[in-house]
């Protein structure tokens, strides 16, 4: 399911069905980030589930992000911050369960859950006024038994199918947050948003390396993953060398694939980062990655 967005459409291709983590922190362009997702994937009905928000961002959201086209064909399910952990809780379940009514009727849907991390957080309160005893990373053994039986009512079915975007509240920026690492071993892939690339202005800030599609193999050709292992592999060298860059050390020469990727370094930035509401599509996506990676050396 092409996304209009380069960096998703290159490196990590979603396909129908699939149920993909947001993972970011606090002013990562989350919220931006999924509402373009919804204007630009090709889907029927979009639900969204927003848990926990403030009231103030909800009203923001809608006024600002969903225009009337989209709000045709949407559904709102919402529990502020303000509501009950229990409310807060069972609107992760109703959205959902609106998105298995439409998949009944044969229709391609896209739920967009915001967030597991506020879902997961009204469940311990629960938990804990239940007498639950606390567990791994101070969370309850409920939440572990329902994230995954909350996450794997979407895929496809018979009829129709629920594509879900789940987003993640990653603490510290660390994927190593209790519910980080718990969703992320129940998702098909995952999108990580970084804080560096936010505070640059690079947009949308996806950090290309430490974001994964485990279904890319399924909905890509061999070119489209070559290019892809290729892309990565430009990204991932530069990162080894970016602090002898910044003081100055680094001496060209040593290594022709690192080379590479110095010299490649702004067009690959210049490809991954886009301007809200310009959806590119996706062989035109492909051709700019192809351009770009068919100059690392063999």
């Amino acid at each position: 399911m092409p996304t209009g967005i380069r960096a998703i459409d290159s490196a990590i291709l979603l396909g129908e069905g699939q149920r993909v983590g947001l993972f970011a922190g606090a002013g990562c362009g989350k919220t931006t980030l999924m509402a373009e997702l919804a204007r630009n994937m090709d889907c029927d009905v979009i639900v969204f589930g927003l848990i926990g928000e403030r009231g103030r961002e909800l009203r923001e959201f809608l006024d600002h992000e969903l225009d009337e086209t989209l709000r045709a064909r949407s559904v709102l399910v919402c529990a502020t911050s303000d509501r009950s952990s229990m409310e807060r809780a069972r609107a992760a379940f109703t959205a959902t369960a609106i998105a298995e009514a439409f998949r009944a009727r044969g229709q391609k849907v896209l739920l967009l859950l915001d967030s597991l991390t506020r879902f997961a957080r009204a469940q311990r309160e629960i938990g804990i006024a239940s007498g639950e005893p606390l567990g791994r990373g101070g969370l309850p053994p409920s939440v572990y038994t329902l994230l995954p039986r909350l996450v794997e009512r979407a895929g496809m079915s018979e009829n129709g199918s629920i594509t879900a975007l789940y987003t993640v509240l990653i603490e510290q920026d660390s994927m190593n947050d209790p519910v980080a690492d718990e969703v992320r071993s129940l998702l098909d892939g995952h999108i990580v948003l970084s804080r560096k690339l936010a505070e640059r202005g690079h947009y949308p800030a996806i950090d290309v390396s430490a974001s994964i599609s485990r279904i890319l193999s399924n909905v890509t050709n061999r070119e489209h993953q070559r290019a892809n292992n290729r892309l990565r592999q430009l990204l991932a060298a530069y990162k080894q060398v970016e602090m002898l860059l910044r003081l100055g050390e680094y001496q060209a020469g040593a290594d022709p694939v690192t080379d590479c990727a110095v010299q490649l370094n702004d067009a690959i930035n210049a490809f991954l980062r886009q301007d809200l509401r310009e959806p590119v599509p996706l062989q035109e996506t492909l051709d700019g990655l192809l351009r770009i990676t068919s100059q690392l050396p063999e």
